[in-house]
């Protein structure tokens, strides 16, 4: 796998900004098999990684497609997090914390990750 990736960075309160994060996750996995993808949630839409949202399936099916080639890490900020009363015991399977998306998201394009708004 390469040592670069890309930075798909989605914030605000809704559903919607979240969907767009995992398609636009799958779709550059698709294109790029061997780059490492982080999906970087900050923000009120913190909510819908947590356990039980109605995006749970949809989240839970993007490490399902590591064994294609496809290296998706959903992140969620952990400032965020915090600010929606939330523990990092809260989140789906397979979604990690950041403490800060801030700073994950400078370090990454620090070392020469892509950065894409989502």
């Amino acid at each position: 796998m390469n040592d670069k990736g890309i930075l798909l960075h989605v914030s605000g309160a809704d559903a919607a900004g979240v969907e767009a994060g995992i398609r636009a996750a799958q779709n550059a996995g698709a294109c790029l098999p061997n780059v490492r993808i982080d999906l970087v949630v900050q923000g009120p839409c913190v909510a819908f990684l947590r356990a039980g949202s109605v995006l749970e399936a949809e989240l839970a099916a993007l490490p399902e497609q590591a064994g294609q080639g496809r290296h998706v890490h959903v992140l969620a900020c952990g400032n965020s997090m915090r600010s929606a009363g939330m523990e990092a015991d809260d989140l789906c399977r397979d979604v990690s914390m950041v403490p800060a998306a801030v700073a994950h998201l400078a370090v990454r394009q620090f070392d020469g990750w892509a950065y894409v708004r989502v």
